[in-house]
């Protein structure tokens, strides 16, 4: 072979070979250029991005539930606060099994195996990453146990939160109502409310929402915003330790002030013991609710973690109606207090107050005999009013007529809602021409006013329906004289204060008319014909009260279906009513109060109602300073006695009760 030949191929070869190295050093070299590059762009450009990352496979945050917002009555005592809760909950992200970890808590607290495969459904129905209860409530030795067992129970955890409390139980519960789980049907109007993505504290299981009275109409103001806590995790997402440093502490919940007197609740609901009915308080001067009760009650307590189905069947089986707002929701005929109102109307139309009617029990009217429940004798306005006398206002009835009637019983607060904050009122019935034609549009036989409705009307009975709050409203109003003031229930929201939802109008009526009412109510407590004279001394000097008395016909006496009075059968009895304010002279305090079938309004209603003013009018300092005679100075020298005079006998005469200023002590109320 010829070495040029050889040479040739031999760097034929090594060209090649040079040509294939420098390719493969320039991808290696692009190669370690571009690690570098990422190298760098890790460690520089997104190094705190995956810093980030990396911390959070450590520490996870947890929501926090904030602390409800507290509800305080006018005096700042708690009537809705907080207390610590025990609880023990189950995350289905930190367990493979859910039944065994449920097995094994069994073990250490008494779970039902009811109770587990309601858990079991819980917990697959729930968002997997949010924990649910097993139990809450727990005493601090089943917190200890389960707590000291913990690394034995996969994906159970043991906390301490908060749950809602009720100092005074039942007082208070149709009013500030109760807070309890969210139900599905709350978070599926909460999602079409958010667009789909409802507060994620509305998953959390120590989150109650508002169920009735205040703590469902303020809810969002006393719910508050959540926080986080911190906690680092192994590898399964158990906790390992907390980390309060990167806490996000939870923002508390408003604070609700309300215009109640929590010492005038409690004893109103005391007063009733047994009995149904309510109790509203209200000041005369603007319009503040010192008192609504309904009764009985129930312990809102009982709910928060879910009342048993026992205790709940039992309440709603009840007769007596626990459940009921008798305050605002339930509806009764007013029977003689309308009567205040009646004559207003009358002398509004020139009635003369002294023209008398003689009653002697039956009053025949067309084909129909009305019935009063004395023989009352010969009656003026006045008397009539302050005896309570059936046949009188018949006849004022007649005079006045339907539509009269009920403009006046509008004019006073009845047939309407109030702005009070709180849902629940039910307007009732004030009936006239028109209501009923509308009333019975499907029957026009009946959409006629007949004449025989008229007298029924006249002494608060037929279709007319009020509750408890129009009432009082009404007897607020006669007592102010001049002003339509509203009630007022909500003081303040987190310290910003609440103005009544309507503005108060001048009342329209003649302060004459009003004056002449007010006389009369004060008959019917401090004259000896007064139909409360016997049940409604205060016992607090010249402290007394005005007021006038209902007996309301529930049910038709005939055929043993309605009894009158206190007998017979408690749900065929009448019901009770007593409306009054106090002082008499000076008002400040207006109350209506309501015996569901208790008889007679005198006898039943009236001596609940002088119990709860008491309270009231103890509690005012200008009406204390009013009834607080200071004691004699026993070493005090007796004064010198006239000349010619004789001495004493030594007995005290009592001063009689007072009568308004504008009383003529000279006209008899016969």
């Amino acid at each position: 072979m010829e070495p040029s030949i050889f040479f040739d191929e031999v760097n034929e070869r090594q060209g090649v070979f040079h040509r294939r190295a420098f390719l493969l050093g320039g991808f290696a070299g692009v190669g370690a250029l571009a690690l570098v590059g990422r190298l760098a762009d890790l460690q520089l450009v997104e190094g705190v991005r995956y810093s980030t990352l990396s911390a959070s496979n450590q520490f996870n945050f947890r929501m926090v539930p904030p602390p409800r917002g507290r509800i305080l009555d006018r005096n700042g005592i708690e009537i809705a606060s907080n207390r610590p809760d025990f609880r023990v909950l189950i995350r289905r992200d930190e367990t493979k099994d859910v039944a065994a970890s449920l097995d094994k808590v069994s073990q250490i607290l008494p779970i039902t195996d009811d109770k587990k495969r309601q858990l079991t459904r819980e917990v697959a129905n729930t968002p997997k990453s949010t924990p649910v209860f097993i139990a809450n409530g727990l005493s601090w030795d089943e917190f200890s146990r389960v707590n000291v067992r913990a690394p034995e129970l996969p994906g159970i955890s043991a906390e301490m939160g908060e749950a809602r409390f009720y100092p005074f139980g039942g007082a208070f519960s149709h009013v500030i109502g109760y807070v309890s789980k969210v139900s599905q049907t709350e978070l599926d109007a909460a999602e079409a409310a958010d667009g789909g993505k409802p507060d994620p504290l509305m998953h959390h299981p120590g989150f109650r929402i508002g169920k009735q009275g205040v703590e469902k109409s303020l809810d969002l103001p006393l719910r508050g915003k959540p926080g986080g806590q911190k906690v680092e995790v192994d590898s399964t997402g158990r906790v390992v330790r907390s980390n309060p440093d990167g806490d996000i502490r939870a923002t508390p919940g408003a604070d609700v002030v309300l215009t109640l007197d929590a010492d005038i609740q409690n004893r109103a609901l005391e007063v009733f013991g047994v009995e149904s009915g309510a109790a509203v308080m209200m000041d005369v001067r603007n319009g503040d609710v010192l008192c609504m009760v309904s009764a009985p009650s129930f312990d809102a307590n009982q709910f928060v973690g879910g009342a048993p189905s026992a205790y709940y069947h039992a309440l709603a089986n009840y007769d007596h109606k626990p459940l009921l707002n008798k305050a605002l929701a339930g509806l009764y005929h007013p029977g003689s207090t309308f009567k205040t109102l009646v004559s207003m109307a009358a002398l509004e139309q020139g009635w003369d107050p002294n023209r008398t009617y003689t009653c002697v029990g039956p009053w025949q009217f067309g084909n129909h005999t009305f019935h009063c429940d004395k023989h009352h004798g010969t009656l003026n306005m006045h008397g009539a009013v302050a005896a309570s006398c059936d046949t009188y206002f018949f006849n004022v009835g007649l005079f006045v007529g339907p539509d009269r009637m009920a403009a006046m019983a509008r004019r006073f607060g009845l047939g309407q809602t109030f702005d009070i904050g709180i849902p629940g009122q039910k307007k009732g019935i004030v009936p006239d021409t028109q209501w009923k034609r509308e009333y019975f549009k499907s029957n026009p036989a009946n959409q006629k006013w007949f004449a025989g409705e008229t007298p029924s009307m006249g002494i608060g009975q037929g279709a007319t329906t009020v509750n408890a709050l129009q009432l009082c409203t009404q007897t607020a109003r006669i007592a102010n004289g001049k002003t339509a003031i509203n009630p007022r229930l909500v003081h303040s929201i987190g310290g910003v204060i609440q103005l009544p939802g309507a503005p108060a109008g001048d009342l329209g009526v003649d302060p004459e008319h009003v004056a002449f009412v007010q006389k009369a109510m004060w008959g019917v407590c401090n004259e000896p014909i007064g139909t409360g004279v016997a049940d409604t001394k205060l016992g607090l000097g010249s402290v007394v009260m005005a007021g006038k008395s209902g007996t309301a016909q529930d049910h038709t006496y005939k055929g043993g279906h309605g009894a009158h009075g206190a007998v017979g059968a408690w749900d065929l009895r009448d019901n009770a009513w007593f409306i009054s304010y106090a002082p008499a002279d000076n008002p400040r305090y207006a109350l209506a109060v309501l015996v569901e079938h208790g008889g007679f309004g005198a006898g039943a209603a009236a001596p609940r109602a002088r119990e709860i003013m008491k309270v009231a009018l103890l509690k005012d300092p200008e009406i204390r300073a009013r009834i607080e005679v200071p004691l004699p100075d026993i070493n005090a020298k007796p004064p010198a006695m006239p000349s010619g005079s004789s001495a004493s006998s030594g007995i005290d005469v009592p001063a009689p009760d007072p009568m308004p200023m504008n009383v003529d002590p000279n006209v008899s109320p016969t």
